[in-house]
């Protein structure tokens, strides 16, 4: 009994902690400019967080979808990973 007890305790924890790793954490910035047929996106950002990037201005990649939701000067929320080795916006709201 004593074991098991143990045994789910272990398993909540671990579960848990996944959780928490795959959590994404929305980023504030404006987006500078757009060039859309390339994909990119230039903003200026906060400190990002889960990339353990300080506040800057950078270009990211995003697809179309993604770039047609956005405008020059807009004020965003984004998520922002590592995809094949570049930057890319993978959420945005």
């Amino acid at each position: 009994m004593k074991l098991l007890k143990t045994l789910s305790l272990a398993t909540t924890v671990l579960v848990a902690s996944l959780s928490f790793a795959s959590a994404e954490t929305f980023t504030k910035g404006t987006i500078k400019k757009l060039d859309t047929k390339a994909g990119k996106v230039t903003i200026i950002h906060e400190e990002l967080v889960d990339l353990d990037m300080p506040a800057m201005t950078m270009v990211f990649r995003a697809d179309k979808d993604m770039i047609a939701k956005m405008a020059e000067g807009q004020a965003i929320e984004f998520v922002a990973d590592r995809v094949n080795g570049k930057l890319t916006v993978t959420a945005l709201k």
